[in-house]
């Protein structure tokens, strides 16, 4: 099990947020080598800005464990963390965030700031552009449809 394996898993999530309309974003929390919790993007069906797929998964990760220090976890998601999102990950003292595509308009992790070159209480490791071609894949596609359909195609 590796960080291909669960960024995989990610996308499945992805897929899953596209089918029904929302961006396809996907996350999976992993610890001791399994997936504990999942997510993706929920705010156009519930009407809430803050349902990332990352913090539908911190969220279901806390519930699960019972506590919301998830200092053992790893944080897999296809689409690079916006600022909100990194701000969770640092505030559910997670051990590692891996991420797919960069994210040039909202990116935490180097695209339009990075957020680990502030002094937070909280330090982790970042890895990033896992499986980047098939997370940016899954947006394009999802956009150019979404165009498409407004166009009346």
């Amino acid at each position: 099990m590796d960080d291909i394996y669960f960024m995989r898993q990610a996308i499945k999530r992805a897929k899953k947020a596209a089918s029904i309309g929302e961006v396809p974003v996907g996350a999976v929390i992993v610890k001791n080598g399994k997936i504990i919790a999942s997510g993706y993007n929920l705010r156009e069906k519930k009407s809430n800005a803050l349902l990332h797929a990352e913090i539908v998964a911190i969220d279901r990760a806390c519930r699960k464990l019972g506590v919301w220090r998830l200092e053992d976890c790893t944080l897999y998601v296809t689409l690079e963390p916006c600022p909100m999102c990194a701000g969770a990950v640092i505030n559910s003292r997670i051990r590692r965030v891996v991420f797919g595509g960069y994210d040039y308009k909202a990116g935490a992790y180097g695209s339009v700031f990075n957020i680990a070159d502030y002094k937070f209480n909280h330090k982790y490791e970042v890895t990033g552009g896992v499986l980047e071609k098939e997370c940016t894949a899954l947006l394009s596609d999802f956009f150019a449809q979404l165009r498409n359909s407004k166009r009346g195609f």
